[in-house]
C-alpha cells in the first residue's frame, strides 16, 4: 500500500506560460480536469493505496500538480522553493499540511528545489535533476536533509522540464527514461547505475508517458503511451493507462498529480 498526497483541480487553468506545454490562448475545461483527476483518485483507492487531500485555494492553477510541493522521506518534508513567481504561494500550502498532520520535521528548502518534480526517490538513493526548473545547489541541501546519497541528473530538453517527465522508478533497482532528455553525461551515469532499465521511445515520452507512478506491481501512466505500456507488459508490470488529457494543458499528467508520503506524519 502507498500513500499519496492530492489537490483536487478545483480552481484549475492556464492563465500563464512557464512550460512548453501551457497555452493560455487555449480554453480548458475545469469540470473536465475534476472528472480526470477523480478518476485517478478512486483508481489509487481501488487499488488499496491510501489518499489525502490537501485543500486547493483560488488563485493557485497549479495546485493540482501536488508532486511539485515536497519530497518526503522517512516522515521529513523538505517543501519546494518554486522558480516561477506564480506557484510561489503554494509552498506555504504544504508546510502547513504536513505541520497540521504530524510530520516530525518540515523545512522549506532554501534553493530553488521543485519536489517530486524533480527529486524521485529509487530505493536508498535519490535521483535528482537540473536543468530547467531545480537549483543544482538544492542536491546537496537534499543530501543532507534526508542523509541520502543524490545523485544528480541533467535535463536538456525544455518539454521535459521536471526529471518526473522524462524518468519514472518502477522499483528500488529499476526504472524507466527517455535517454534524449538527459546530457550525455547524465545517460552515462544512468546507464551505470541501471543497467536493465526501460528505455522509452520519443512517441511515448512526447504523450508525456514517463510522468507515471508505479506502486511495485501496477504502473499508471497516460492511456496514449501505447508502445510504453507493452515495454512494462513484458517486464511483468501491471500497466493502467489513464486520460488526464485536460491536465496535461498545464504540463502535467499521473505522477504530476501524486505526492507520495514515505513513512512518517500521524497518518501513517
Amino acid at each position: 500500500m502507498r500513500h499519496y498526497l492530492m489537490v483536487r483541480p478545483a480552481y484549475f487553468d492556464v492563465e500563464y506560460s512557464i512550460n512548453p506545454w501551457m497555452d493560455p490562448a487555449k480554453p480548458t475545461d475545469t469540470g473536465l480536469a475534476i472528472a480526470q483527476w477523480e478518476w485517478l483518485r478512486d483508481l489509487y483507492l481501488d487499488l488499496g493505496h491510501r489518499v489525502e487531500l490537501l485543500d486547493p485555494e483560488p488563485g493557485l492553477p497549479d495546485m493540482v500538480y501536488a508532486a511539485n510541493g515536497a519530497t518526503v522521506v522517512g516522515g521529513r518534508a523538505l517543501v519546494a522553493r518554486f522558480r516561477h513567481r506564480f506557484r510561489r504561494p503554494e509552498s506555504a500550502a504544504y508546510a502547513e499540511w504536513f505541520a497540521r498532520h504530524g510530520y516530525r520535521d518540515v523545512r522549506q528548502a532554501q534553493w530553488v528545489n521543485e519536489g517530486e518534480g524533480d527529486f524521485l526517490v529509487a530505493g536508498s538513493r535519490i535521483l535528482a535533476g537540473s536543468g530547467f526548473r531545480t537549483d543544482p545547489r538544492a542536491h546537496r541541501e537534499a543530501a543532507e536533509f534526508f542523509g541520502l546519497p543524490v545523485v544528480g541528473l541533467t535535463l536538456t530538453d525544455p518539454r521535459h522540464y521536471h526529471l518526473d517527465t522524462a524518468l519514472a522508478v518502477l522499483a528500488d533497482d529499476l526504472v524507466v527514461y527517455w535517454p534524449e532528455a538527459f546530457t550525455e553525461d547524465s545517460r552515462r551515469q544512468l546507464e551505470q547505475l541501471y543497467p536493465d532499465a526501460v528505455l522509452a521511445g520519443a512517441a511515448d515520452a512526447a504523450a508525456f508517458g514517463l510522468n507515471a507512478v508505479c506502486d511495485g506491481r501496477h504502473v499508471v501512466l497516460p492511456q496514449a503511451a501505447t508502445r510504453l505500456a507493452a515495454q512494462l507488459r513484458e517486464r511483468g508490470f501491471e500497466p493502467i493507462g489513464v486520460d488526464l488529457s485536460e491536465l496535461l494543458k498545464g504540463g502535467g499528467s499521473v505522477k504530476c498529480c501524486t505526492l507520495e508520503l514515505r513513512n512518517g506524519g500521524e497518518q501513517q
